[in-house]
């Protein structure tokens, strides 16, 4: 199975995207329109902060009254970071999403962030990785 670092490198979106946490939450929302994503890298100059996702809007903002335009991204982001490195498998990103019930999972090498791995990444690869397996062993037992 691939590792992260193989399908970070494959995604449309290569840079991070992201805000900083001193920005409306309604800023928050247009950039993942924009880029019809689910999650954002808050980021403090470089630094990781926190994740800001559709999940936070919808429990943070929307459920409890708050305004998009008035509630800063700091103020209802996940700051408990749960990250991958680069060099693990897909199958290791996959348990962790899993067992954290999460959907995003930033990539770090070190203290830098160099991707954002999806739910979606994770099955979209599984799923092709399961066919070539497949195609193998159909290969295999053909002779």
């Amino acid at each position: 199975m691939k590792t992260v670092q193989q399908i970070i490198v494959t995604k449309d979106h290569k840079s991070i995207i992201s805000i900083a946490p001193n920005r409306p939450v309604y800023d928050a929302l247009v950039i993942l329109a924009e880029y019809k994503i689910g999650a954002l890298a808050v980021l403090d100059g470089d630094k990781l902060v926190g994740i800001f996702s559709e999940r936070d809007y919808a429990r943070e903002v929307i459920l409890k009254g708050r305004s998009s335009k008035t509630t800063m991204v700091s103020e209802v982001m996940s700051a408990n970071i749960i990250s991958i490195k680069p060099d693990n498998t897909v199958e290791e990103a996959m348990t962790k999403m899993s067992d954290k019930r999460i959907r995003h999972l930033p990539v770090m090498d070190g203290d830098n962030i160099v991707g954002m791995l999806s739910i979606g990444d994770v099955v979209k690869e599984t799923i092709s990785y399961q066919q070539r397996l497949i195609k193998e062993l159909e290969s295999y037992i053909q002779g």
